[in-house]
C-alpha cells in the first residue's frame, strides 16, 4: 500500500488523475414485471463472472421481539432448496471451480457466487433456487442456531473487546432499531417458531426487495435469457415490503458508563452521531475520519502512538448506514496510561480538526487516498457486482459507481472544518470506557 500512495503522490505533481484515467464502468439495467431489479456488466479481460443478489432487508428490519432474523438467514439460507439437497449447495459451486459467501449489516443482505463465466447459468439457477424455493424447516433451523451460537461466542463473548458494537449502539439509539446488534438475541433465536421463520422469508425474500447483479465476461442477451428463465416467474410479494421509518431523537447530552470486559488493557471508545450514507455531510464526516485515523500517518496515529505512546491502538471510523449512523472513535491504552488520559488526547486531536483549517498539503494527500481506494474498488468483477447493487438499492442510481466520487472531491477544506464542529461535539456522542473485569470489585 505504501507503493500506491507514493505512486499517487507523483501523478499529482505531474497533474496526472488516476482516477481522470480510469474507464468508467458500463453497464445496462432493467427491472422484471415482479419488481426484480437487474443490472449487468460485461469484463472480457478475465473468464470469470459474479452473480450475485443483494436484499433490500437488514437487522432494522426484524420485529423488536424476534431480532437476528436477518443474520440468520444469511446462514439459513445455504441450507439448500426444494431441488438442492442439504448441504449441496456450497458443493454446486466448489464442483465448478467458484467461490460464494455471504454477509449481512443493518441495512441488507447480500450473497454471491465468483465462476468460471461458462457457469453462469449455473449462478444464476442457484440464487433463483434461493429466492423462490429456500429450504425453511424445522431441521435446518436447529442447525444454524447452533451454528450462530457459537459464531457469537466467538466473535462477541469470547473476543476481547467484542462487544463494543452491541454497547456502543444500545446506548446511541433509543427507538431506532439499530439499536440491536446484526446477530442479534439468542433468546429471541430460540423462542421463534418454524413458522415465524417461513414468515419472515415470505416477507423479504421477494423479487420486488431485490437487486440481481451481474459483473464479469458475460454475453448479454445469453445472461438475460438466463434470468428470464429462472426469475420472470417468481412471484413478487403481494405486501409491501416492511421498512422501519423510525427517527431516533437528536442527543442532548454525552452518554457516558463504564463497561468490565475480559481484557487486560483499557479502551475508550467515543460514538459519534453522524447523517445517513450519501448525504453531503456524510461525505464531510468520512473525510473527518481519515485524516484522524486513515494509516500510520494519520493524525491520532502520529499523535498517540508514535509521539506520546499513550495509545497501542487508535482509530476512527464512519459507518454508512441507509439512516442517520455513527462514527467511532477507538483507542486502546499503552501500558500503565489512564483511560482518561487517552480520551482527552483522542479529544484535542479531534480539536484540533474542529479549530484548524487543513493544510493544502494534507488535503491533497487526502483527496489522493480516496482516488486511489475508489480505483481499487472497481477493480474486481465481484467488487463492481457488489457496489452496482449497492448504488441501486440505497440511492436508486447505479451510475454512482462512476461519479461517486465527485461528491467527495466537491467537499472543501471549510467543509471538513464545519463537519468536524457540527457532529464531533460531545453533547452527541457515547462514551465508553472499558476496563479489565479486574477492575469491577474496585470501583
Amino acid at each position: 500500500m505504501r507503493y500506491i500512495f507514493s505512486f499517487l503522490a507523483f501523478a499529482l505533481v505531474s497533474s496526472s488523475s488516476l482516477y481522470g484515467q480510469m474507464n468508467k464502468i458500463s453497464f445496462e439495467e432493467y427491472t422484471l414485471d415482479n419488481g426484480l431489479h437487474v443490472i449487468l456488466h460485461q469484463d472480457k479481460s478475465t473468464p470469470i463472472v459474479a452473480v450475485s443478489v443483494m436484499y433490500h432487508v437488514g437487522s432494522k428490519n426484524e420485529n423488536p421481539e424476534r431480532t437476528g432474523f436477518a443474520h440468520f438467514f444469511e446462514h439459513l439460507m445455504f441450507e439448500g432448496s426444494a431441488n438442492i439437497d442439504r448441504g449441496e449447495f456450497d458443493k454446486y459451486v466448489q464442483n465448478a471451480g467458484g467461490t460464494l459467501n455471504a454477509n449481512t449489516t443493518f441495512d441488507r443482505t447480500y450473497y454471491f457466487e465468483v465462476l468460471p463465466s461458462n457457469q453462469l447459468g449455473l449462478g444464476l439457477w442457484l440464487e433463483s433456487e434461493r429466492m423462490l424455493h429456500a429450504r425453511v424447516d424445522e431441521k435446518g433451523i436447529e442447525t444454524q442456531r447452533e451454528v450462530v451460537k457459537e459464531e457469537r461466542r466467538q466473535r462477541i463473548d469470547n473476543q476481547p473487546y467484542g462487544s463494543i458494537l452491541e454497547e456502543t449502539f444500545k446506548r446511541s439509539y433509543t427507538v431506532h432499531p439499530y439499536k440491536w446488534p446484526v446477530i442479534g438475541s439468542m433468546k429471541h433465536l430460540e423462542a421463534a417458531e418454524e413458522k415465524d421463520y417461513k414468515q419472515f422469508y415470505t416477507d423479504f425474500y421477494v423479487p420486488n426487495n431485490a437487486v440481481l447483479s451481474i459483473a464479469g465476461d458475460i454475453d448479454f442477451e445469453e445472461a438475460k435469457m438466463y434470468i428470464n428463465k429462472y426469475y420472470a416467474g417468481i412471484p413478487k410479494s403481494a405486501n409491501a415490503v416492511y421498512r422501519p421509518r423510525v427517527v431516533e431523537p437528536a442527543l442532548m447530552a454525552e452518554i457516558r458508563d463504564t463497561i468490565y470486559d475480559n481484557i487486560q488493557l483499557p479502551a475508550v471508545i467515543q460514538a459519534y452521531r453522524i447523517p445517513a450514507q450519501g448525504t453531503k455531510d456524510y461525505y464531510a464526516v468520512d473525510m473527518v475520519s481519515r485524516i484522524l485515523s486513515s494509516g500510520e500517518s494519520s493524525r491520532l496515529y502520529k499523535a498517540l502512538v508514535d509521539e506520546q505512546q499513550k495509545a497501542l491502538f487508535v482509530g476512527n471510523f464512519p459507518l454508512a448506514l441507509e439512516d442517520p449512523g455513527v462514527s467511532l472513535s477507538f483507542g486502546i491504552t499503552n501500558m500503565g496510561v489512564d483511560v482518561y488520559e487517552l480520551e482527552l488526547a483522542i479529544d484535542a486531536e479531534v480539536n484540533k480538526v474542529q479549530n484548524e483549517l487543513i493544510s493544502e498539503t494534507e488535503f491533497e494527500k487526502l483527496r489522493n487516498q480516496i482516488e486511489s481506494e475508489y480505483v481499487t474498488s472497481n477493480s474486481r468483477v465481484a467488487g463492481i457486482a457488489e457496489s452496482l447493487a449497492t448504488y441501486y438499492m440505497f440511492f436508486g442510481d447505479a451510475n454512482l459507481i462512476n461519479n461517486e466520487i465527485d461528491r467527495y472531491l466537491a467537499v472543501t477544506r471549510e467543509d471538513i472544518q464545519a463537519a468536524a464542529k457540527k457532529y464531533l461535539v460531545k453533547n452527541n456522542r457515547v462514551t465508553l470506557h472499558y476496563l479489565p473485569k479486574a477492575l469491577e470489585s474496585k470501583s
